[in-house]
């Protein structure tokens, strides 16, 4: 398995790949359309993201000291700023998640060219993931 870092590499290196902010998102959308839906049952109220415009489900699961993240949203460009996120940090330990500083999203420049509420959901995801991290890692040591 890849570790943290490398992803991020990865994800940097194909957002390189575009000469304009028109490519990437189009590119993020189709990361979005490919990302596999949640079931409705865990579109529920509890498994909201809270502080993001559009609507955003997450869910994790814990498998042999990993934790496993499946999310949703009613927003294609979030589904697809959602995805990199699952794919970054899904599979991973508890404190690797809750160390990792996730700095492509800076390197593609997506703080820069999302909307305020956009980015500010962007934060809410990533603290809600490091949230599940915690809690598992608190549930795993004790």
């Amino acid at each position: 398995m890849k570790t943290i870092q490398e992803t991020e590499d990865e994800i940097t290196d194909e957002f390189s790949l575009f000469d304009n902010w028109e490519d990437k998102y189009e590119y993020i959308i189709d990361l979005g359309k490919k990302l596999e839906p949640l079931d409705t049952r865990f579109r529920i109220d509890e498994n909201k993201i809270k502080g993001c415009q559009s609507q955003v489900w997450l869910i994790a699961a814990e498998h042999d000291g990993r934790i496993y993240f499946k999310a949703d949203s009613d927003a294609v460009i979030v589904r697809g700023l959602v995805s990199m996120l699952i794919r970054v940090l899904s599979g991973h330990t508890p404190q690797e998640i809750i160390d990792a500083k996730l700095e492509f999203i800076d390197k593609i420049g997506m703080k820069n060219h999302l909307a305020q509420t956009r980015s500010n959901g962007l934060l809410s995801m990533v603290k809600q993931m490091k949230h599940y991290a915690l809690a598992y890692s608190v549930k795993l040591n004790s």
